[in-house]
């Protein structure tokens, strides 16, 4: 790697587990859309890229509980259904159009009849319905690199036990092994959410005594996780820039009452580069080192900014404004500020010198920030959540390949995955990191307000009981025993889900949200009352088995879970 500086693409890819929790509005379809919109078209030109010669070399988050679904028959099944009724209604709106003598958007639905039809044969023909063998493939290829997550995208700092923390990472990586043949090399710590070493206060409970709390670091060296990704503001100072605020609109209300009684910290800290990579220790001596790679907000804000980004742009297809029956777009952005009804029609024609002009200037500006910087060998960490290209930017994955071209045109930027760029540059500073994420303030507020505040006393009940029950009986052989202590920590995990405090803050699907949580939580608690009547000897029911069977049938996933990652003795690395 001899050019001035590198770039790598950072692309997380989440959903929370919705199989068997609801299909329309809220469920499944969200994973069906993901998945026609921006799973499969990023892995078709990935694919493309590949067979062209250029290795895209993208660092591709791809969380556990998402390759959990994707890896599910349910899944397939749903999908191809999903489409197949896309088809249909594109066909019925062209009918429609057609008869009212509107051709352009009649012919627009006729783009939409192909889309989906592509997206069908591909996923039957091509990838035999198994997109996370697709990915894999490009991974032992050398294309590209695969990064695992938190089993669920628990929001780390907030989890109340270490254990719970250790259960949470011991699942994300132990299915990542089974789903890629390999150990991760990085990591997408849910929402960038990182906690020091310290003596942890309760957030919820504040007479509770603070508890000694390892690092978020430590358990990913312990794990052999090389690399994680942080917000530019935790290792530099100064002001967080949100992601999330632009794009929900109950979201902005929260944050504008809570900045009204705040005054941020926004001291910049001084000699540390976003473009340079670091060694992360909360303990000195430095143990447990871990390397950062820090979120660019420069080329972050072009893409992420639905305002003045390139998604913004009036000539691309609007998220917003839907056609019913069926919710198929026909119009385009037309203006940052254009109200639904002044949304002009839609010309895909239109999109191809703006996506191309767009790529020009993203290489062009990653190209200024490169030769502006001091370091020998600096890198643009450009990380994104998957669903922006496809889902909120329709032509998003169209410009993610131009740019990816182009960088390989470029004679002062190698393209590299992250764990490529670790190995690069080995020798870097060791730092000590606050605590914070990429949310609005670069802290907490989305996933802890007012709003969603009494989720977490769900949450800190069953990890403190998760915990008790394993330390009593985790070592118990008894079949009956360790299997509802396994559906425990499944519904455990899936209660500890981040998007369930997400969804209620951004109001999006604050209903669905409220009802996870409390399915979740009072099924793990009618599997601790089964356990312990078991473990005493006590009779169970047929009318109550029924129903931990049914628990068990909806949410069976993570195979290999283990109930003694819950204990404590599970947090003494250096003996182990």
């Amino acid at each position: 790697m001899a050019n001035h500086g590198a770039f790598t693409f950072v692309l997380h890819s989440h959903l929370p587990y919705v199989l068997s929790h609801g299909r329309w509005p809220h469920g499944v379809d969200w994973l069906n859309e993901a998945t026609a919109e921006c799973y499969i078209p990023i892995l078709r030109i990935l694919e493309e890229l590949a067979a062209a010669g250029i290795a895209p070399k993208l660092t591709l988050g791809l969380t556990p509980v998402l390759c959990e679904q994707l890896s599910d028959p349910l899944f397939a099944f749903e999908f191809k259904d999903y489409i197949e009724a896309k088809i249909e209604t594109a066909k019925r709106n062209s009918e429609e159009f057609a008869q009212r003598g509107d051709r352009h958007l009649a012919g627009l639905a006729q783009m939409w009849v192909k889309f989906y039809r592509d997206i069908a044969s591909d996923f039957v023909e091509r990838w035999n319905e198994n997109l996370v063998a697709a990915f894999r493939r490009l991974q032992d290829a050398g294309q590209i690199e695969v990064i695992t997550c938190a089993a669920t995208h628990g929001y780390l700092p907030l989890l109340s036990r270490d254990t719970a923390v250790n259960a949470q990472l011991r699942q994300g990586v132990t299915a990542y092994r089974r789903h890629f043949g390999r150990d991760p090399q990085g990591i997408w710590l849910p929402e960038c959410a990182y906690r020091p070493a310290y003596a942890w206060a309760n957030p919820v409970w504040p007479d509770a005594p603070p508890m000694p709390r390892r690092g978020i670091e430590e358990f990913l060296s312990y794990y052999g996780i090389r690399f994680f990704i942080i917000d530019s503001h935790m290792l530099s100072g100064g002001k967080a820039i949100g992601v999330y605020l632009a794009r929900f609109e109950g979201l902005q209300r929260l944050w504008d009452q809570f900045q009204k009684s705040q005054t941020p910290d926004e001291t910049e800290q001084s000699g540390r580069s976003a473009y340079a990579l670091h060694w992360v220790s909360s303990r000195l001596p430095h143990e447990h080192p871990v390397a950062v790679l820090t979120r660019d907000p420069q080329t972050g804000l072009q893409v992420w900014s639905g305002e003045w980004g390139y998604p913004g742009d009036g000539n691309y297809l609007d998220f917003h404004k839907k056609h019913f029956p069926g919710g198929h777009r026909y119009w385009r952005v037309t203006g940052a500020k254009a109200d639904l009804g002044d949304k002009l029609e839609y010309y895909p024609e239109a999109t191809r010198s703006r996506i191309h002009e767009n790529a020009l200037h993203f290489v062009s500006l990653a190209r200024q920030i490169i030769r502006a910087e001091e370091a020998s060998y600096p890198i643009i960490c450009a990380p994104y959540d998957t669903e922006l290209f496809g889902h909120w930017w329709f032509e998003g994955p169209r410009w993610l390949r131009e740019v990816i071209e182009e960088f390989y045109r470029e004679s002062e930027l190698d393209l590299v995955t992250g764990s490529e760029y670790v190995r690069a540059t080995e020798e870097a500073k060791v730092v000590q990191l606050p605590e914070g994420s990429w949310g609005e303030g670069g802290f907490h507020y989305i996933w802890l307000n007012d709003a969603n505040r009494w989720t977490w006393p769900y949450v800190y009940d069953a990890e403190e009981h998760m915990e008790a029950e394993v330390v009593r009986l985790g070592e118990n052989q008894d079949s009956t025993i360790q299997r509802l202590l396994k559906q425990m920590g499944r519904e455990l995990l899936l209660l500890e889900s981040s998007d369930w405090q997400f969804l209620i803050s951004t109001m999006s699907a604050a209903d669905y949200a409220e009802m996870r949580v409390l399915r979740h939580a009072r099924d793990f608690e009618f599997l601790h009352d089964i356990l312990k009547r078991v473990a005493g000897g006590e009779p169970v029911g047929d009318g109550q088995w029924l129903r931990v069977e049914e628990i068990e049938k909806r949410d069976m996933l993570f195979a290999e879970i283990e109930p003694l990652w819950w204990h404590p003795r599970e947090l003494d690395f250096a003996s182990r």
